[in-house]
């Protein structure tokens, strides 16, 4: 599972303030979770620094990962290396105090992650309680899982009294059409005024078929046709479930923007204007 050595620079020229919104920090300093099946080797805020730089970006948001289930130490002492342009989404017990989550919003943390597959500490019965803690702030919930489940849980999802982010354009388990029922309840999801979705994870669904992905592309420029002020890009480096054949450029994925948002101003919108929104950023 090695990372392999890339060097190239995106075509996209990103604007000022662009945000890679889905990414994570690993090191063997901190312990993993007894439920954790993938033990990654390290990848540091420093390795991070150069992927950041050779794709222009300014800012980024540190997801926990689901090797380190509640212990979100590693997370924010990476949001506390980088300084005021990155943010963090951890992961939290339904029993966690008001003063606990005011102490991570103060180092940083910004939403709230339920990762519904494998290695989860967290159960679907935990979002609508935590959504309920969080109603009227500026806190949100980021929810994965398997999309083929979506009309499962498009009902309760709907119900959610508090800003919702899906992870990975709903994380298929395979490609599928657009007229497909799970896309359609994403895209039905993805209409609410208080969900946002995270292009990102491509070759999650494709299954490292790139580098432009094109299966993924029909639900990726659905979205967009849907409206492009809830819209978010994330790399997912480092990209730990990859092999080294199927390992992203991230440069390729950032590129990936100019064919499923061909107009500058959505760009605009999906690596600026909305993750300085969502994650209460200075302008």
């Amino acid at each position: 599972m090695l990372n392999k050595l890339h060097t190239r620079h995106p075509d996209l020229q990103v604007p000022a303030g662009a945000c890679d919104t889905h990414m994570h920090i690993y090191s063997r300093a901190y312990p993993a979770s007894s439920k954790a099946w993938l033990f990654p080797p390290d990848f540091s805020v420093d390795d991070y620094r150069k992927v950041q730089a050779r794709l222009g970006l300014q800012r980024t948001i540190i997801v926990q990962p689901v090797t380190y289930g509640f212990d979100n130490s590693c997370t924010l002492d990476s949001v506390a290396a980088i300084g005021d342009n990155a943010r963090a989404v951890v992961t939290v017990p339904t029993n966690v105090t008001d003063d606990e989550l005011a102490r991570l919003w103060q180092r940083g943390a910004r939403g709230l992650r339920y990762h519904q597959m494998r290695g989860s500490v967290t159960e679907w019965a935990d979002v609508p309680v935590m959504a309920e803690r969080i109603r009227g702030t500026f806190w949100h919930l980021q929810i994965q899982f398997d999309g083929l489940e979506f009309p499962d849980h498009e009902a309760l999802i709907a119900r959610l009294p508090c800003t919702v982010v899906i992870d990975h354009m709903g994380r298929y388990a395979r490609p599928l059409p657009v007229e497909h029922q799970a896309v359609q309840s994403l895209l039905r999801i993805a209409a609410r005024d208080n969900v946002y979705v995270k292009l990102s994870g491509a070759y999650h669904i494709a299954h490292g078929n790139g580098p432009d992905y094109r299966e993924v592309a029909p639900i990726a420029r659905a979205l967009v046709a849907q409206g492009n002020e809830r819209l978010l890009w994330g790399s997912d480096w480092p990209h730990p479930t990859e092999t080294a054949e199927t390992m992203p450029d991230d440069a390729d994925l950032l590129d990936l923007l100019l064919a499923w948002a061909p107009d500058p101003a959505a760009r605009q919108a999906i690596l600026s204007d909305n993750p300085a929104r969502l994650y209460r950023f200075e302008s």
